[in-house]
């Protein structure tokens, strides 16, 4: 270990290591690289962008490794207009005990496999062909396991490395999918936990089998999704496989990241709280994402057709107004709604009524000033029972009224408040409930959009 007590460096805008304390140097050479170079350090690097990214200083544990040790310390980085300083300090170095078991080489290897062995971080750090495997990918020392395969879920949206890893255990048919020269595999990793001599885990050691039934395999049409292997799009189970393998783990990283932010475990720093909410936020997005896309799946699957229930767009507008009434009181916006005597009854599948109305106010209070109002209101035309969201907002132009409907389509907003899924699924809902979904606008004028659906008599 240096003398040193702070250790310094220095990168420019482009992520480049400029100038560099010997310690930190050292590091970086270790790595496989040196000064002008992008810093090799994977999570210093992360570190470092995500600094320059928020522009503001943040101070992380950070934790690596040399030849022969672990290193823990505390990374401060403070970005500016050229680049970022980078402060090191509480730097500890702990020698690494090599576990008591043959290294990876004396590993039987099966001959259309490889032998595999990473640190207890899941690093690579040593990796083996047999006779008739395909070639190992370039660059794969120090990578994680997880990114040198593309992990997949098991039917249950599990991962059997990652509960491994929890548990410190061996694990068995963890299928992964890893690209060779420019070809996709399939094979299904197994892996021993390894300990050293004091019973501290240090990793796995394992084969990584190649499957022979999906080898040179390609694609057969572009709707084929490689996070679900040759499962189709138009697969029913497609929406069920995005809740199994998306839902869960979100979920438990929303649920932590809010025990963070909401210090329910003891008091931490500041910056360290708003950080855990960022993610906590982030978690949410994704998670309605998740929704999105498995709504997506079913509406556009052949055939579709909605429940039709009795129902009253008062009350549905009611529900939607509770659901949601807290998020508008944190902007300060006011909602007018349907009065309890205002009844609509109308034809319609309950939940889905109640998903395209929440959609729309949901829309309507992100979309709207601060200290605005919007209105709810329920009427009647001939045989069509209808209620209409409306808003002091900014408006939509006529040219862009049509496109608002579309998919992906934000009318150029670049915030994370949405998926630009909301409103296309929510006309298709509408249709398929033999109703319709349209807007009234103009720019600064706020918008009006009406949910219209078979009217039914009381």
């Amino acid at each position: 270990m240096s003398g040193e007590r702070i250790i310094r460096g220095r990168v420019d805008a482009g992520g480049a290591l400029v100038s560099a304390d010997p310690s930190l140097l050292r590091l970086q050479q270790r790595a496989g690289a040196g000064l002008g170079r992008p810093l090799a350090l994977p999570q210093l690097a992360r570190l470092v962008a995500l600094a320059q990214r928020l522009q503001r200083d943040i101070s992380r544990p950070l934790y690596t490794a040399d030849d022969h040790s672990d290193i823990h310390a505390l990374v401060r980085i403070a970005p500016d207009a050229d680049g970022a300083t980078i402060e090191i300090s509480d730097w500890r170095t702990r020698p690494v005990v090599m576990p008591q078991t043959p290294p990876v080489a004396d590993v039987g290897i099966v001959p259309h496999g490889w032998a595999w062995e990473c640190d207890q971080h899941l690093r690579v750090v040593a990796l083996r062909a047999g006779a008739e495997a395909p070639s190992i990918p370039a660059g794969w020392e120090g990578r994680s396991l997880s990114e040198l395969f593309e992990l997949q879920p098991d039917a249950d949206g599990r991962f059997a490395v990652l509960r491994a890893l929890a548990r410190q255990a061996s694990f068995e048919g963890q299928r992964v999918r890893v690209e060779i020269g420019g070809t996709p595999l399939t094979m299904t990793v197994a892996g021993e936990a390894l300990f050293d001599a004091t019973g501290g885990f240090t990793g796995f050691r394992g084969i990584a089998v190649r499957d022979p039934e999906t080898t040179g395999a390609a694609p057969t049409s572009g709707t084929i999704d490689p996070a679900f292997g040759s499962l189709p799009l138009s697969d029913p189970q497609f929406g069920r496989r995005i809740d199994g393998a998306l839902r869960g783990p979100l979920s438990r990283i929303i649920a932590t990241a809010e025990t963070i932010h909401g210090q329910f475990d003891g008091p931490i720093r500041a910056d360290y709280a708003r950080y855990a909410g960022d993610i906590a936020h982030a978690g949410r997005h994704l998670l309605g994402l998740v929704d999105d896309l498995a709504d997506l799946q079913n509406i556009e699957r052949p055939g579709f057709k909605a429940a039709r229930d009795e129902i009253d767009l008062g009350d549905l507008a009611r529900r939607a107004v509770g659901l949601l009434g807290m998020k508008a009181e944190e902007k300060g916006i006011r909602i007018d709604a349907p009065r309890t005597d205002d009844r609509m009854p109308a034809y319609g599948e309950f939940r889905r009524v109640l998903q395209v109305l929440l959609n729309l106010l949901g829309n309507a209070i992100r979309y709207s000033p601060e200290q605005s109002q919007i209105w709810i209101r329920v009427d009647r035309e001939g045989d069509r029972a209808m209620v209409t969201v409306a808003d002091q907002g900014q408006g939509i132009a006529t040219d862009q009224q049509a496109v608002v409907f579309e998919k992906f389509e934000r009318l150029g907003r670049t915030d994370s408040g949405g998926s630009g899924l909301g409103l296309y699924i929510a006309r298709r809902l509408a249709r398929a409930m033999d109703g319709d979904l349209t807007v009234d606008s103009a720019p600064g004028q706020g918008a009006r959009f009406t949910l219209s659906l078979p009217a039914r008599e009381a």
